[in-house]
């Protein structure tokens, strides 16, 4: 039995490892992540996968984004995608549906929060990625807006990016015809914003 045994244990000890499941960046977010308006390649998302795939082996990103999500939206799908994922990194950008809807300060504070909570809980590290409102919408809410993600970011110790959209915010033919959203030919300066505070959480 033993003149069995010795030939099989050998070759056991050969067998090559187990390649390492690769570590995945979950994006949760709306039409500004989900590329609205344009072909599934182009938004900077995409581009953050292929530079990803090119730069950082043994890394994947998924993308849950969905247009039209509100901070309420992503902390009602965020467990679920944590436990289909399990994610190294969350990259949250949310709020800007909340914030043009009018919707209370407190209510996406909060949906935020729930968020970031259950990625750290999870063991992922997480970049929260804000927006900014236009002024119409009145001094205090557009500061208290901005003010959500920063106060958020220090009070979980996160990463944060406070404004998506600040390298083509004054140039009107970065936008589609909504105003609202980019065009392709300006994704990948939004890839690259949002590289810096990214890339250093891919370690």
């Amino acid at each position: 039995m033993l003149a069995v045994a010795f030939p099989a244990a050998a070759q056991a000890a050969k067998a090559p490892p187990a390649a390492q499941p690769a570590r995945t960046v979950l994006v949760m977010g709306d039409s500004l992540s989900a590329g609205y308006g344009l072909a599934a390649s182009q938004g900077w998302v995409s581009l953050t996968a292929d530079r990803i795939a090119k730069t950082k082996p043994g890394w994947r990103v998924v993308n849950a984004s969905i247009s039209g999500e509100t901070t309420a939206g992503g902390a009602a799908r965020i467990d679920g995608e944590l436990k289909r994922n399990k994610p190294a990194v969350v990259v949250i950008e949310l709020g800007a549906n909340d914030g043009l809807r009018g919707l209370p300060l407190a209510q996406s504070r909060a949906n935020l929060d729930r968020m970031i909570t259950a990625s750290k809980k999870s063991g992922a590290k997480v970049l929260l990625i804000g927006m900014r409102m236009p002024p119409n919408l009145g001094r205090e809410y557009t500061q208290g807006f901005s003010d959500n993600y920063s106060a958020l970011a220090k009070q979980h110790g996160v990463a944060l990016l406070p404004f998506l959209l600040e390298p083509i915010a004054t140039d009107r033919t970065a936008f589609q015809d909504d105003n609202l959203h980019p065009v392709a030919s300006a994704q990948p300066k939004l890839r690259d914003h949002v590289w810096t505070q990214l890339a250093p959480l891919l370690r």
